[in-house]
Order: C-alpha cells, then structure tokens, then sequence
C-alpha cells in the first residue's frame, strides 16, 4: 500500500503535541468477566485480532514532499504484541486509566495501544484503548474498538469470536468534508474563486475566534499550567432519565447532557469552595463531518460548535433552556462557521505552518475555549462481549489540550450515558468530586420535570 499523506487538520494534531504533553484519546471500556481468566483471554484475542484489522498497522512518518508534510505507511515489522499490555490487578480501573492517560504513545510505531487491566477481584476487568489524534478521531477510534471486540450479528448476539472482525476499511485518501470549496483545478478562475472563498471563510472564522477570547467568563479552576499529569474519572446516568427530561423540556438528548455538565460544573466550583457566579465557560462541542456512509475513511473529520455553558445560572431548568438556545444558534449558523470550526483553518495552512507552528497552535487554544465536551456515539452498538464476557460502561477520554485542566467524553451504550472525565492531576486533585456532581444534577434535572 502506497503511503497516504496527512491531511492538514492530522498533520496539525500530530505537530502540537509535545514529550511532556500527550494529546492522545482514550476509551475505557468496563467488562463483568464471565471466568477468572477473562482478561487474559481478552488480551491475547486484542492481540490476535488487532493483526487482521487494517489500519492499525500504519505509522506516520515524516516525507520530502510536500515540505513539512508527513504520511501513514504500513509498518513491515507491525507486531500487536508492541500494543496489546496486559497489566498486573488493579482495584481502580479510572486511577488506573489516568496513570497511563499520561504516558505518551510511541511515535516511532503506529499510534494506538490497548491496556487490559485484571480486575483484583476477579469479577470484572477493563481495557483502556488509546489512539493518537492524528491516527484517528473520535468515530474512527471507535469503529476501530468495535472491530477488536466480539463479532455479533445485526441484533447484537454474539457470534463466533475466532473469525476475522469486520475491520476498518484501509485508509484512503478523503474527500473533502471540512465545508471549504474545493474548486476545479482545470481552471484559473476555479482556483481563484476557490482560493478568494476559502480566504473569506478562514477571516470569518479568524474573527468570531478573536471575539470569542475577548469575552472570557470562565474560572480558575478550568485553567492550569501544562504538567503532562492525568487524572480520569467517570459517572454514568441513566438514559431512560435522561429521556424524560427532554420529553418534559423539549429540544435534544444532547442539550440535556451538556446541561448536565453545565450543573455539574456548578456543584463542583461551590463544593470546592471556588465562586460559580458570572462563571460561564466556552464549551468546544466537536461536531464531525464523517460521511455515515464511509466510517471507515482515514483522517480526522472535524469542526465544532462553541457553546457558552450558564454554570452562573442557578435554576436548572433555565441552564437548560440556555444551553437549548446556544446549541440552536450553533446549528442555524452551520458547522463550518464560527469559532467552533477553527480546525477547518487546518486545511489553508501549508505543511511547514502546521510543522513548526504547532507549539503556537498548542497554546492558542485556551484562548478561544475552556473545555472540550465531546460526544462519541457508538452507532448500533448494543451487546457487546469481549472473550465472551459484556461491556458494562465505556468511558470516553478527550484529549486534554495544553493550559486546560478538564475533557469531558461522553457515550451512550444500552440503556446508560457514560461521562469520561480526564483532568491535569495537578490542578483537579478532586475529579471524583466532579463525577459525583454529574450523577446529583442529573438526578435534579428529573426530579425538577417530575414535580
């Protein structure tokens, strides 16, 4: 397979990243174990499994032409068994998650690994899925887990676990999906036109990006000094739950659960003795722009929406319809305007800017926004075994982007949406603190709409 260049938005992930500050995402996923050696058994099907599975076998490598620019080859030594670790017990699975969220991923092999981590009990164990953000985004990385556990049929019951898994299709150059114009390279004026469009959009969103760090009302508390040190944590509430409120309230799932964090945040600032008044954060709510037809194309597909979480407003039932309205004039404008979409800029950088601009571009981004909530679906995916044994919850874990000190991911699988909580662990010492607010305002939220 020929090497299949970067694109820029990759290229971009890849350059900002630095030894003392991984921008890797993770998944922990939470299994009941079916045998007392079900995590060793998962760990050798990963292994197993993860060498049929095209894609995971790339690595990214620098390239002379375009300068700057570097490219996924397939790796000819690729051995899962560099990827797939199997860990001593552990009785924290989140803790556990947290220590190896810090560590960065080899950049020498293709960028991925998998840590199945025994439980000490024995009745559960985990196994906590990294993949760098220039390898995969959120979707990818997901159909990438899919494709490791047990294959099932369309109803979700299991089938024979040894065949090959429907893997992710080997990467391809993408088509265009950030929303700037490709124009038709037959012609001068296409390119001009092309170029002149791409310009207006890029100074569009360049502007609303300025205007958006002129308007700060964030806290301290979401800032920190980059130490490289995680800490991740996770609360599950109850879809069924999450589904009243918003039959009672209106508007999206997704509303109620950014809601959630919005009142989360809230508890957590005032248990901790911080001032949630006139606190209202800059939510970066990544939007992809994946064709759900092609989930198995390579590269990132992404924009965002910037919402304005109302962690200020002590009602609520008025955060909620705040954050409604926000997520409204998000959607009416589109996903390729605003400052949310600033990852669309990736594609009129060249090579060499998103190379050696990575540190500056690292750094910007606390300006523009204070925390990244990330919804990853799994789509379809109900029933899910690995070495016979069921997921129980699986946590997200977003990237945590330099000067920030929280990522929120959050899931829906069967009947339960699952927060993954990542922070710096030296400015938020108290994650659980956080995790434990998000399961109290959800359970207000429905109390509110029941009376």
């Amino acid at each position: 397979m020929a090497p299949e260049l970067l694109t820029p938005l990759d290229l971009a992930f890849w350059s900002i990243e630095s030894a003392g500050h991984p921008l890797h995402m993770g998944g922990l996923v939470v299994f009941d174990a079916d045998a007392p050696d079900a995590a060793q058994r998962a760990a050798r099907l990963l292994a197993a499994r993860a060498a049929r599975t095209p894609g995971l076998n790339t690595r990214i490598r620098p390239v002379w032409l375009p300068v700057g620019a570097a490219a996924r080859h397939v790796t000819p030594d690729y051995d899962p068994l560099d990827h797939v670790h199997l860990a001593a017990p552990v009785r924290d699975f989140c803790a556990a998650a947290g220590t190896l969220m810090q560590q960065p991923l080899d950049r020498g092999r293709p960028p991925w690994a998998a840590h199945v981590l025994p439980g000490a009990d024995g009745t559960s164990f985990a196994v906590l899925f990294t993949f760098h953000h220039a390898h995969a985004d959120g979707m990818r990385a997901a159909s990438y887990v899919l494709s490791l556990l047990d294959p099932t049929d369309a109803d979700g019951t299991p089938t024979d676990a040894d065949r090959a898994p429907a893997a992710a299709e080997v990467p391809r150059p993408r088509k265009n999906g950030s929303g700037l114009r490709l124009p038709d390279p037959r012609t001068l004026p296409g390119l001009v036109r092309g170029a002149v469009t791409d310009a207006g959009r890029a100074l569009s969103i360049g502007s609303a990006m300025v205007r958006a760090a002129w308007d700060v009302h964030s806290s301290p508390a979401l800032t920190s000094r980059a130490t490289g040190a995680r800490r991740a944590d996770g609360a599950v509430v109850d879809l069924r739950d999450v589904n009243r409120v918003r039959d009672s309230t209106g508007g999206t799932v997704n509303d109620v659960l950014l809601a959630v964090v919005a009142g989360a945040l809230r508890r957590w600032l005032d248990k901790r003795g911080d001032d949630s008044d006139g606190v209202r954060p800059r939510a970066l709510v990544p939007v992809s722009l994946r064709d759900p037809r092609d989930p198995g194309a390579s590269g990132n597909r992404l924009s965002g929406y910037l919402a304005r979480l109302p962690v200020d407003e002590a009602e609520p039932l008025a955060r909620l319809r705040a954050v409604r309205a926000a997520m409204e004039r998000n959607k009416q404008a589109g996903p390729a305007s605003g400052p949310g979409a600033a990852a669309l800029l990736a594609d009129v950088i060249p090579p060499l800017g998103n190379r050696f601009g990575g540190g500056l571009i690292a750094r910007s981004g606390r300006l523009f926004y204070d925390l990244l909530v990330s919804s990853v679906p799994l789509r379809g995916a109900h029933g899910l075994t690995l070495a016979d044994s069921p997921v129980r919850d699986a946590y997200p874990l977003a990237p945590l982007a330099p000067g920030q000190s929280l990522a929120v991911g959050i899931t829906t699988y069967e009947d339960r949406v699952c927060y993954g909580l990542l922070a710096d662990a030296v400015a938020v010492p108290d994650l659980d603190l956080l995790a434990r607010s998000i399961a109290e305002e959800a359970a207000e939220l429905v109390a509110v709409c029941d009376t």
